[in-house]
């Protein structure tokens, strides 16, 4: 049987209460919480596999440049086919603009 992890391997206490005296809220589980941050470690993964791997980048600051401008291009220019062939930031958008139309019909229809 496995021990179970480290206290260490979760959300710090000291993290989440810098966190806190900051005035920002933590995107992750409070401490000692088992969150799965899958969707963050497999974007993670994707980007070392079509960025990173087997590149060797001249300065810090090259390497900067080269993941802005690839998460440009995943956001605004891939397409995603769990979005209909739509780049995240068309598909965003045309969310946005659905619940304003729709927020803006509910709207009326509660004065009337």
């Amino acid at each position: 049987m496995r021990r179970p992890l480290e206290s260490g391997q979760y959300t710090s206490f000291r993290y989440t209460q810098r966190l806190a005296d900051l005035g920002i809220t933590a995107s992750v589980g409070s401490v000692a919480d088992a969150y799965d941050n899958a969707m963050a470690e497999s974007f993670v993964g994707t980007l070392k596999t079509e960025l990173v791997k087997g590149r060797v980048f001249p300065t810090r600051f090259a390497c900067e440049l080269a993941i802005v401008e690839y998460l440009g291009w995943f956001n605004h220019t891939r397409l995603h086919e769990n979005l209909g062939d739509r780049p995240p930031a068309e598909f965003e958008a045309l969310y946005a603009h659905q619940f304003k139309t729709l927020s803006t019909t509910n709207m009326i229809k509660e004065t009337n």
